[in-house]
């Protein structure tokens, strides 16, 4: 099964860099020196990464194959993909890509709490994104002792959350509203005891 990581833009330069729109939240991964990429069309490649640098918050990659701009100009549109069933067979205890954990129910003990919808890659520790059942967008640190079972087969992720970690994710505008009724029942108590003491 290949995996789109990026679509060749400009080239940059005169040696042969292109700039890419990366589709990976692992580009750091994807993109190490040695790498061969799958190329559509396929007439332009493989391609082999010889160098992956950022400029500001664009990627640019160099290619064995390609030593000038006229070479990087030809590649301009291209899809680059890696075969992950290669990577799988390298790395089966490394983890999950995100298209295998999209769509998993969430689950604390036997309650499905709600659906994982993605997976944010960040250099510290990943986090699980999880739509819950109220519509919440909730951000679940994706360590062993919050996330103690994955099972795709079973389509299904268990979870052992920090008491409050869910109500951690409420929208502004809800804190907002639960904390002004106390503050409007305050004020009308004021009232209250003003009209009283009148």
């Amino acid at each position: 099964m290949q995996l789109q990581v990026a679509r060749i833009g400009k080239p940059h330069g005169i040696r042969g860099e292109v700039t890419v729109q990366v589709l990976t939240d692992a580009p750091e991964d994807r993109f190490v020196p040695g790498t061969e990429l799958i190329v559509e069309p396929a007439s332009k490649g493989p391609l082999t990464v010889i160098s992956a640098r950022w400029n500001k918050d664009i990627l640019l990659l160099g290619f064995d194959e390609v030593v000038d701009r006229n070479g990087a100009e030809e590649l301009r549109g291209a899809m680059l993909s890696v075969d992950i069933d290669e990577l799988d067979d390298e790395d089966d205890d490394e983890g999950w890509y995100e298209h295998e954990l999209v769509g998993l129910k969430a689950r604390i003990g036997d309650d499905v709490v709600g659906t994982v919808s993605g997976l944010r890659t960040l250099t510290v520790q990943d986090l699980l994104v999880i739509d819950d059942n109220e519509g919440r967008e909730v951000f679940v640190p994706f360590v062993e002792a919050i996330v103690p079972e994955v099972n795709v087969e079973g389509g299904y992720v268990l979870l052992t959350p920090p008491e409050g970690l869910f109500e951690l994710n409420l929208p502004e505008d809800k804190q907002d509203k639960q904390g002004k009724p106390e503050k409007d029942s305050g004020s009308k108590d004021k009232d209250a005891q003003n009209e009283a003491g009148r």
